[in-house]
């Protein structure tokens, strides 16, 4: 990819995953990969769709060993960015060298686990440096819980990103608990949320990609256009056999996004959270 990696940003993939099936895998985890997600399979991927650049995200079944990750930046640092998962006790110079790696956030997965408290003095140190950094925190949690986390996060001063629409129950509708109170907390102005893994949304596909149509009004309105990005959610963990990375783009295709709307969620919104330098051409 060095020999063809392009100056200029073509289109950011939000939010991605890279992996080996040989990783040590967390006891705690809910998924094991049966493949590889290496990051040359995933460039030629972004390639081949006419993206440039990406998102690495840590995936929950890797814990806090975000080596693999890390890698993967230090052999691309001009093409990629990458969110991390950590310990809360984590030693300030950790941060640091994961931050001249290219590390913009941390991510909070909390898909069945217990809510966190964070009035906690160890939250409240891993938040300052999160802040100073001028790093985000990811919140990864079914739409019921986010407006909590996000309450809780507010004081801090970092940045909030919800992933995958916050996770709704598409079958639920826009009406369900979370969703309205999500879409008030976007005015604040510190909040962004990734317009992924519409796959994920517990509905029909047809169901979740309605959903989704009806929600991308109302979360433009909420947030702001340069507060909502893209992401593939690549390799689709979970959902391997049925959802491609063909598949997600034309997910993104449907929900009927102008010009202007795609640009906003491809370069403009995330050149600036993921802090790509490169100026888009």
């Amino acid at each position: 990819m060095s020999d063809t990696f392009p100056a200029s940003i073509l289109g950011i993939d939000g939010h991605a995953h890279v992996f080996s099936r040989e990783l040590d895998l967390t006891s705690a985890r809910r998924y094991s990969p049966d493949y590889d997600a290496t990051l040359a399979t995933y460039q030629h991927t972004l390639q081949g769709h006419g993206l440039s650049h990406g998102v690495l995200v840590q995936p929950s079944f890797l814990g806090t060993d975000n080596s693999y990750l890390l890698d993967a930046l230090r052999q691309a640092p001009a093409q990629l960015r990458g969110v991390v998962v950590v310990e809360r006790d984590i030693d300030r110079a950790a941060l640091d060298e994961m931050d001249r790696l290219g590390v913009v956030g941390i991510r909070l997965n909390l898909m069945g686990k217990a809510l966190p408290d964070f009035s906690e003095p160890q939250w409240k140190v891993l938040f300052g440096h999160i802040a100073e950094l001028d790093w985000h925190v990811e919140l990864h949690r079914h739409v019921a819980d986010i407006p909590a986390l996000v309450r809780g996060l507010l004081p801090f001063g970092v940045k909030i990103v919800i992933d995958h629409f916050g996770r709704p129950d598409a079958r639920l509708g826009l009406d369900q608990p979370g969703f309205g109170d999500m879409l008030e907390l976007g005015l604040s102005g510190q909040v962004w949320l990734k317009v992924s893994g519409i796959y994920r949304l517990e509905g029909t596909d047809q169901q979740n990609l309605d959903f989704a149509g009806a929600a991308l009004p109302l979360l433009v309105q909420s947030f702001g256009p340069r507060r909502l990005v893209w992401g593939s959610d690549w390799p689709h963990t979970q959902h391997e056999e049925k959802v491609s990375y063909a598949t997600v783009v034309e997910q993104l295709q449907a929900l009927g996004c102008t010009p202007q709307q795609t640009r906003s969620l491809l370069i403009e919104a995330p050149q600036v959270l993921f802090d790509f330098s490169v100026v888009e051409a």
